[in-house]
């Protein structure tokens, strides 16, 4: 049988991530995600009181419940302690369920969540065209 492929992040595997400081963490993460994480003013009380929830919500999973975590906070950076968990985001109509995964690490939330949906136009309808008129209904 074949060895199961492990997946990494930047050369790291999941756990070598979990064990990370947030400075060493940090280094890893593209730039615009490294520049909002070492900002002050982005963690506002809003976001610390997110990622408190969310760490509740790991330590909950790890003694085996079941937990999902609502938030309308669409601009928080997907860290490695929260893989495995379920976010519902908020899209401006309803929350959109995120399950966290290592692929997903170092993006944000609203990546996941889309605010418009995409358009897809079937056949015209009666009176679309002026052809339409002629067309029988049955």
């Amino acid at each position: 049988m074949a060895a199961r492929r492990q997946s990494h992040y930047r050369g790291k595997t999941l756990e070598e991530l979990q064990e990370l400081e947030m400075d060493e963490l940090v280094e890893l993460l593209p730039s615009r995600q490294r520049r909002s994480l070492t900002r002050p003013e982005y963690w506002t009380h809003e976001r610390s009181k997110l990622l408190g929830k969310l760490r509740a919500a790991k330590e909950a999973m790890d003694a085996g419940k079941e937990v999902i975590v609502k938030t309308y906070i669409r601009d928080f950076v997907i860290l490695p302690e929260f893989i495995g968990l379920t976010v519902e985001v908020y899209n401006g109509q309803q929350y959109v369920s995120i399950e966290m995964t290592l692929d997903k690490v170092g993006n944000y939330f609203a990546e996941y969540a889309h605010p418009r949906k995409l358009v897809r136009h079937s056949a015209p309808g009666i009176g679309a065209t002026r052809s339409s008129m002629y067309v029988p209904l049955k």
